[in-house]
């Protein structure tokens, strides 16, 4: 079939590219799995107005999980969910009944450092049987290309989702440069999650009538009912896997100098786990004369709530994030937040001054911003609930409508052949 030929054309090429951070160990080896498929859950039988939409993806975080299900429940709207994966192996999620129609795929992935890279031919049965009328698809691995290549191939509109933003793909290459602007020159409508991402496509020259938001976000209800009235304490919580990246051991420095600011222990919360664990832990212990740690290690995301409201202000000093839910957690929970301009929530969801701190990754700034908001009251207050307002804009009813929104403007431009000037506004 010509769709498989041109999939295969592209993920060859792909694969023959060399990467010197590849695992070697791994380079060669696919790890494969049974295929696993859902059954259909019953609802509206399809017909004129009934727009079905076949959503190619990685695996199914937590938090998107009840976009997926709330689409899932929109009237004229059949999703069919593709994962490439029931888990990728670095991720520790406890993971709800999938309540919306969904297909695993055959594991078949690489490792690139922290990343996995997909390769699922079994995509294209997929797609056959479920017969989409808009593909949706959240990257460039083999598998979404495969996605692409047979939406290019049945003329079904094709719909780009992605997270990254301007900043997280400044380092591309020239080769994965060209797969996207090939991408986005044969696409209807795109997605993404935030300012960034939509800075991302205008880079690439999208028209902005064509691009769409579909923010990450969290229960935020629930997060706010738990914090109401949870004593504090903890000073600080650091949550994020324990790896260099996401900065644990600078989170124990700030706490350790916060305390000689302040001339008194600090307490901070860990919660995560990961390869630095037993070096941030030893750490501590060096640092116990001034700082008070408590390792929570693996949380579910039943205890999420709690544990954040237990703490006053959250750190969040990443080297790189696309965006960083844990920053809409805490929002949430009703705390400030202190966090790097690497993550994608800085300036967006985290506003400097407002509700809590933007500061680059130098201990000085953060010890600074970190006592400041441990000693006035009123500071400290003014962002906890400037936090809670700003999260309160990012639902879930927002992020679905975002997709859907989408897909339909793709469907109705690839009737007309024209571009239309309606969109769903970024918030």
């Amino acid at each position: 079939m010509a769709e498989d030929c041109f999939a295969e054309h592209i993920s060859a090429k792909l694969e023959r590219r060399p990467n010197s951070r590849m695992d070697e160990s791994k380079s060669n080896k696919w790890r494969t799995a049974s295929a696993v498929e859902r059954p259909r859950h019953s609802g509206q039988a399809r017909n004129g107005t009934t727009i079905r939409i076949a959503l190619v993806t990685n695996h199914p975080p937590p938090f998107r999980i009840p976009i997926y299900e709330q689409i899932g429940n929109m009237a004229g709207v059949d999703l069919q969910a593709v994962f490439c994966s029931a888990r990728e192996p670095n991720r520790q999620w406890d993971l709800p009944p999938l309540r919306f129609n969904h297909v695993f795929l055959k594991e078949r992935f690489v490792t690139r450092g922290s990343n996995f890279i997909h390769n699922n031919p079994d995509v294209i049965a997929a797609l056959r049987r479920l017969a989409p009328d808009v593909i949706v698809t959240t990257g460039f691995n083999p598998t979404f290309l495969y996605a692409f290549a047979y939406a290019k191939a049945k003329g079904i509109p094709h719909v780009p989702m992605t997270d990254g933003t301007d900043g997280s793909e400044r380092a591309l290459s020239g080769v994965h440069r060209l797969i996207r602007r090939l991408v986005y020159s044969r696409s209807q409508a795109f997605v993404a999650a935030s300012h960034g991402g939509l800075r991302l496509y205008a880079s690439y020259g999208v028209p902005v009538a064509r691009c769409f938001q579909s923010c990450l976000c969290v229960d935020n209800k629930r997060y706010a009912q738990r914090s109401a009235g949870e004593p504090k304490k903890h000073d600080l919580v650091f949550c994020g896997r324990m790896v260099q990246e996401k900065n644990p051991l600078f989170a124990l420095a700030v706490a350790e100098g916060v305390a000689e600011v302040l001339g008194r222990k600090v307490s901070i919360l860990f919660i995560g786990t990961g390869e630095q664990e037993e070096e941030v832990r030893a750490e501590a212990e060096r640092k116990s004369s001034l700082v008070s740690v408590e390792f929570h290690g693996h949380a579910t995301q039943d205890e999420l709530p709690a544990l954040y409201a237990s703490a006053r202000i959250f750190l969040f000093p990443t080297q790189a994030d696309v965006w960083g839910v844990v920053a809409n957690e805490a929002c949430a929970a009703g705390l400030p937040v202190i966090v790097s301009p690497h993550a994608g929530v800085a300036g967006e969801l985290i506003v400097n001054g407002d509700n809590g701190f933007v500061c680059e990754l130098d201990t000085a700034h953060w010890i600074e911003r970190t006592a400041m908001l441990l000693s006035d009251e009123a500071l400290y207050h003014r962002c906890a609930q400037r936090s809670r307002m700003l999260v309160s804009r990012y639902t879930f009813d927002h992020a679905a409508a975002g997709i859907v929104d989408a897909c339909r403007f793709a469907l109705t431009e690839k009737k007309t052949g024209q571009p239309r000037e309606s969109r769903n506004e970024a918030g």
